[in-house]
């Protein structure tokens, strides 16, 4: 099996403007957010190309900077899946297409490996996203990022075989009670990775934003939307803290987790 990486990237975001060009301190000093997520990238096993996907020609500049490979999309797309479908269509020949957003430079390989295997062993599958048990330490700040009027990760809930049946901002399930720092909750944290079959990512670009889509702002749905599997896969956080960058109150947050790490 062929596994091309693809890491969305633009300069335009709406919460956030500029972000992939952010400063990230860590151990190894400061490096740029998508210079983390393209060393995460590199860092995944049994991967055959590792590709930028940006419209942005600083973004490109910086990326080819540190070694990266560049491929210039349209500033017309949507969001990271359909910048992954032109990157699809550009590098045709791939059996499995990842999209690893460039907000998530804590992401550790085996996320990446055991979604790729996962796709891989279930035929029925038109994408694979990880999903991470969130413990009450997760929960607790996810539930005050929403608190705070703060958009901060999204949760999953699935069903039978682990076909997925829903993605929010919102923390769903509700729970309604608490949990201490290191308990064991129902609720799972949807880590923003995704590996697609190249025919359902081909599909995803002609298909309508739907409704849910449109109010909830996640890409993911509009394959549930059109009646498509989404195989959640279950990741091990095998004592790695994680969290993504969606807000400049994460920079913080996520320097602080990288000097824990070390």
């Amino acid at each position: 099996m062929s596994v091309l990486v693809a890491i969305p990237a633009r300069y335009a975001s709406t919460r956030y403007p500029g972000k992939p060009l952010v400063s990230l301190k860590g151990p190894d000093g400061d490096k740029t957010l998508i210079r983390r997520s393209w060393e995460a990238a590199m860092a995944v096993a049994g991967v055959d190309r590792v590709v930028v996907a940006t419209d942005d020609d600083r973004i490109r500049t910086h990326a080819e900077s540190f070694g990266a490979e560049v491929v210039m999309t349209s500033p017309d797309a949507q969001n990271g899946t359909e910048r992954c479908a032109e990157v699809a269509a550009k590098l045709p020949g791939f059996d499995v297409v990842v999209n690893l957003q460039g907000d998530a430079p804590l992401t550790p390989a085996w996320f990446v490996e055991d979604l790729v295997k996962g796709l891989i062993a279930d035929p029925a599958a038109d994408i694979a996203t990880p999903v991470l048990r969130c413990d009450g330490r997760g929960l607790n700040g996810l539930l005050a990022d929403r608190r705070a009027g703060r958009v901060g990760g999204t949760t999953a809930v699935f069903g039978a075989g682990m076909r997925g049946l829903y993605f929010s901002k919102e923390v769903i399930p509700f729970t309604g009670k608490t949990y201490a720092d290191d308990e064991a909750t129902p609720v799972f944290h949807h880590v923003g990775v995704y590996a697609y079959r190249p025919a359902a990512l081909a599909a995803y670009p002609a298909w309508l934003v739907g409704p849910l889509e449109k109010l909830e702002g996640l890409e993911q749905l509009r394959f549930l939307e059109n009646g498509r599997h989404v195989l959640c896969v279950e990741v091990q956080a095998k004592g790695r803290q994680f969290w993504e960058l969606n807000n400049p109150s994460d920079v913080p947050v996520i320097e602080a987790m990288m000097a824990a790490m070390g």
